[in-house]
């Protein structure tokens, strides 16, 4: 069998999608911790445009980009599909993942993220489990952030985006989600994110206001 490793880094919300998909496809991998300040000579030479994890490295040969390589996994490990064997609801599915990943790098603008998850409550989930009905899929995984990682940037940036009342479906989803046993046995530990982000937010914050005063 030729080797499976991620590079990946442990507050990134990409690298936990393909860490999900890999579980629950029961692929066994190499994982390695990047430093995202200090990145290794492996992620430079597998990655050179974008620089960035994940990087799904498969018999020598790198992939990049989460979507691209959940798909990677789905054709290359058939079993325990994450896509609907529907074409049309693969499509679906698709779409959803596609969007999601839009989103997601916007994350930090607070009326862009609630509009997101508008979307998604009113039109993503209607009365199903999961995003693709009653199993969790590859759509799940692309919105795994929203479950994992939002409720730490809001407390960070001292801003609420997924009321309760606003949002039944979606509060039902991530509840939903985080009982899943891959999901559950692999969530990121709270503390380290909110310490990670929060450095992250006083670097950003420090280093605007050195810009202000040197302009």
């Amino acid at each position: 069998m030729e080797e499976v490793k991620l590079l990946g880094a442990f507050p990134s919300p990409f690298t936990h999608r393909v860490i999900w998909a890999l579980k629950l496809k029961g692929v066994k991998y190499d994982y390695v911790e990047e430093n995202i300040f200090n990145k290794s000579h492996l992620l430079l030479q597998s990655n050179p445009v974008h620089q960035k994890v994940p990087v799904l490295i498969h018999g020598g040969k790198p992939l990049a980009e989460s979507i691209v390589i959940l798909e990677y996994i789905e054709e290359t490990w058939p079993q325990n599909p994450l896509f609907p064997h529907d074409p049309y609801e693969r499509a679906v599915a698709s779409f959803w993942a596609f969007f999601g990943t839009v989103g997601e790098e916007q994350e930090k603008a607070t009326k862009e993220a609630k509009e997101l998850l508008r979307i998604l409550e009113e039109h993503g989930l209607g009365e199903r489990k999961f995003f693709g009905g009653n199993e969790i899929g590859l759509t799940d995984l692309a919105f795994g952030w929203i479950a994992c990682w939002l409720e730490v940037l809001g407390e960070v940036a001292g801003v609420k985006l997924l009321e309760a009342d606003g949002f039944p479906r979606l509060q039902r989803w991530i509840e939903d989600f985080k009982e899943v046993p891959v999901i559950k046995e692999t969530l990121p530990d709270r503390k380290g994110m909110l310490a990670y982000f929060r450095y992250r937010r006083s670097t950003f914050i420090g280093e605007a206001a050195s810009y202000e005063a040197a302009s």
